[in-house]
């Protein structure tokens, strides 16, 4: 399955669950990125870390670490 890192830059991509454990997992669930939701890739940074999000009517910014968690439809 794709994950939120993989998706390009102006591409809509729609939660499918988070991976990982504990307080990571947590932690991302409690900044928005849970199931059903959808997610506009804004931009990324010159390196690729971090990758600036839209989602339910605000900006996100999350470290590729994270990202690679999220699986996206």
């Amino acid at each position: 399955m794709k994950t939120l890192k993989e998706v390009k830059v102006g591409e809509t991509a729609t939660v499918a669950r988070v991976r990982g454990e504990g307080p990571v997992r947590r932690r991302i669930m409690d900044m928005g990125l849970t199931k059903g939701v959808e997610v506009y890739v804004r931009k990324v940074a010159p390196l690729g870390d971090p990758i600036e999000l839209n989602i339910r009517g605000y900006e996100l910014s999350i470290r590729k670490a994270d990202a690679e968690m999220v699986e996206v439809q």
